[in-house]
């Protein structure tokens, strides 16, 4: 007698294990360069757009691009390269809140420092790097667990990143309005003068400060002002008072290499009454100079904290 095989019953379906979700979001590598190439294209577009139409509308549109796209871009590529385990809360959280939070705190402590000098330059420098550091205690102040130095230099430049940005866009508006109008020409060159060096002004010093200072903090999360903390401080207000008088400085030494005197005042007032050819070329000279040895030092300093931190080379 042979017997029908039975049907086969449905087996239960055992439910895998569920994988928790990876602790930074997934992004594609190179994004960053996708955001700098299609950011470019936008800018240069409304520009076109603006100067064609003489219209004021696109102008919020041209100075927010100009003034945040590198800072962004460059935000973009640390948390790529060294900061997705530090999550994306901290790091927007440092360059927009941060950014803001500097940029006001240093516009009120600032504002009796008028007159170009060297004491000017100095206490602007003190000022604003002080501005920074408070505002990236405040955004990490409920993130014990953030400390090291890879932390301190990644979330340190988002801070100091968005410091510029504000701080451009501020300057953007102050060159587009003229007595005669909207100065677009005026406007560009200043976005391109100050977007161009951004990685390597406000974001490389406060890198540089917050990576010692998240290097002390304690595991607890409490902040220790220890002596190269106020040190480092000190270190990158002066490369930050020595950046912004370059301009004075090459003044100066244009004015005594030409033959226009040696006078301080050129320092102070910041022209040149009738300036010859040479005097021009040995400013421009001097300027740009200056610029690239500033931030070849802050360069070389930010690459000797990296050094010494063996996770730097470890991130995903």
């Amino acid at each position: 007698m042979t017997h029908s095989p039975s049907p086969r019953r449905p087996q239960a379906r055992i439910p895998s294990p569920q994988l928790p979700p990876p602790p930074y979001p997934r992004i594609r590598a190179g994004l960053w360069r996708r955001g700098l190439g299609g950011g470019l294209a936008l800018w240069a577009l409304t520009a076109v757009v603006t100067y064609a139409t003489g219209s004021t509308a696109p102008l919020p549109t041209l100075v927010l691009l100009g003034s945040f796209l590198v800072p962004v871009v460059f935000v973009l590529w640390a948390y790529e390269r060294h900061g997705r385990d530090l999550g994306v809360s901290a790091v927007l959280g440092c360059f927009l809140a941060g950014g803001t939070l500097g940029v006001l705190g240093a516009s009120l402590m600032e504002s009796s420092l008028v007159r170009p000098s060297w004491g000017t330059f100095v206490g602007a420098g003190l000022i604003e790097e002080a501005a920074k550091l408070g505002a990236l205690v405040l955004v990490l102040r409920r993130m014990p667990g953030i400390r090291g130095m890879r932390a301190g230099l990644v979330l340190g430049a988002a801070v100091g990143l968005g410091f510029g940005a504000m701080e451009s866009a501020g300057h953007a508006f102050d060159a587009a309005v003229s007595t005669e109008g909207v100065d677009l020409r005026t406007l560009i060159e200043t976005e391109i003068l100050r977007g161009v060096p951004a990685p390597v002004g406000h974001g490389l010093w406060t890198a540089i400060a917050g990576g010692v200072l998240l290097s002390f903090r304690r595991p607890n999360g409490r902040f220790r002002v220890t002596a190269p903390v106020v040190g480092t401080c000190l270190g990158v207000a002066l490369l930050h008072a020595l950046w912004d008088s370059t301009h004075g400085v090459a003044l100066w030494l244009a004015g005594r290499l030409a033959g226009a005197g040696t006078d301080r005042q050129l320092f102070a007032e910041g022209y040149l009454s009738r300036p010859t050819a040479a005097q021009e070329h040995l400013f421009t000279l001097f300027s740009v100079g200056l610029l690239v040895l500033v931030s070849l030092l802050g360069v070389a300093w930010a690459g000797s904290l990296a050094r010494r931190d063996t996770s730097w080379k470890n991130t995903p």
